[in-house]
């Protein structure tokens, strides 16, 4: 199984990470982390040195509560950041965490590799367009309503059925604008309750029917710290543990704010599995 990132073949046969930069001030976990080029920088460099296949990046947090951001507003946060790690790493594989055609589109233009839409085309009409022009790779993530109001659609006949079928509805959709590197993201914690984020988990190898690269996304999120607790800073540990049990079900991508950590999760997963490299 692989995806054509601009030109270069990224196999996700064995599991690779996605490392999180979020360049927001409000995101739940490293909000105004980041706050001159030189940090990201250091911590980019840390991850693709801890194995990271990918970075993605992300100018809106989306988390319940966050402020709204215009798209004037993330495309002046997110543009530099692209311009810089392009520049300080010509082979980085850039993911962009938007919902926006136009931020798509530019950074893009700019380099960018992969498109990361938590809405799946439905908040921007023009997003599966601009994602075929490009032949870029798609991650599309469940999700009902809008980060404003997802916490208030979590009813379902049948979580993992409805899910399934979004997912069939609007893979045949991005095909039709010659999208041919579609990923999907169950997305926990995205009009989702604790439990049914547990029951997805559960029931991950149910979306193996869709015969496409599945990313999860739980690193130090609510599920999690919520569960044991704690905080999003001591949620390593819980993150780690659900890594795991998230490959042990087939998935492809972790997206983690620790890399090292999930990479360590990978190959202690290859060696069980018979794939290791060692």
């Amino acid at each position: 199984m692989t995806i054509n990132c601009k030109g270069n073949l990224l196999d996700l046969s064995t599991p690779v990470v996605m490392g999180i930069i979020n360049i927001t001030p409000d995101s739940f976990y490293d909000g105004g982390k980041y706050k001159n080029e030189a940090d990201i920088i250091a911590q980019v460099k840390t991850m693709l040195t801890n194995g990271a296949s990918l970075i993605d990046i992300g100018a809106y947090s989306s988390r319940p509560g966050a402020d709204h951001v215009d798209e004037e507003e993330e495309l002046g946060r997110i543009i530099p950041i692209v311009k810089l790690l392009l520049k300080a790493f010509p082979e980085i594989l850039l993911s962009i965490d938007t919902f926006r055609s136009r931020v798509a589109d530019e950074c893009l233009n700019l380099g960018a590799a992969i498109i990361n839409d938590i809405s799946a085309g439905n908040l921007d009409s023009n997003m599966l367009p601009v994602v075929g022009k490009h032949r870029a790779p798609y991650i599309m993530m469940h999700m009902k309503g809008t980060p404003g109001t997802m916490q208030g659609k979590t009813n379902y006949e049948n979580l993992l059925g409805d899910i399934r079928y979004y997912f069939s509805e609007k893979v045949a959709e991005a095909r039709t604008y010659g999208i041919k590197d579609i990923i999907i993201d169950p997305g926990f914690g995205f009009s989702k309750t604790m439990e049914q984020n547990y029951e997805i988990l559960k029931k991950l190898e149910l979306l193996h029917a869709l015969d496409l690269p599945i990313l999860v996304g739980i690193s130090r999120k609510s599920m999690i710290y919520r569960l044991l607790k704690t905080t999003p800073e001591n949620a390593l540990n819980g993150s780690t543990a659900l890594h795991m049990y998230a490959l042990n079900k087939g998935a492809h991508i972790l997206r983690a704010h620790d890399v090292k950590e999930a990479m360590e999760c990978i190959r202690l997963f290859n060696a069980i599995d018979g794939t290791s490299d060692h």
